[in-house]
């Protein structure tokens, strides 16, 4: 089973939320529709800019920590890195369900 570290936007560099799942299209849906009570809900973070895979949810938590600790810059430079325009990569969680 994968598991999930992934960021969400409230907008192209606005605030960032970063958090760990083993079913990210499900946890997705949820922080769009309001559903996690909490930071996302209060402050409308509900784009999905960025995620990896990991194996094990040791890694995946190892990698959580890691990004929490970093810079605001670098998670700027990690996402535009990999999504320059800041899309909403929600669409893309349809080929994790195959």
């Amino acid at each position: 089973m994968p598991f999930f570290v992934y960021i969400l936007a409230s907008k192209r560099n606005g605030t960032l939320y970063i958090g760990v799942t083993n079913d990210l299209p499900r946890r997705i849906s949820a922080h769009k529709a309001k559903l996690v009570p909490g930071f996302t809900k209060q402050y409308d973070v509900t784009l999905l800019v960025h995620f990896e895979t990991y194996e094990s949810i040791l890694e995946a938590r190892s990698r959580e920590h890691s990004l929490k600790r970093w810079r605001r810059a670098w998670k700027l430079k990690l996402i535009e890195g990999l999504n320059p325009d800041w899309r909403d990569l929600t669409n893309e969680l349809n080929t994790l369900a195959t």
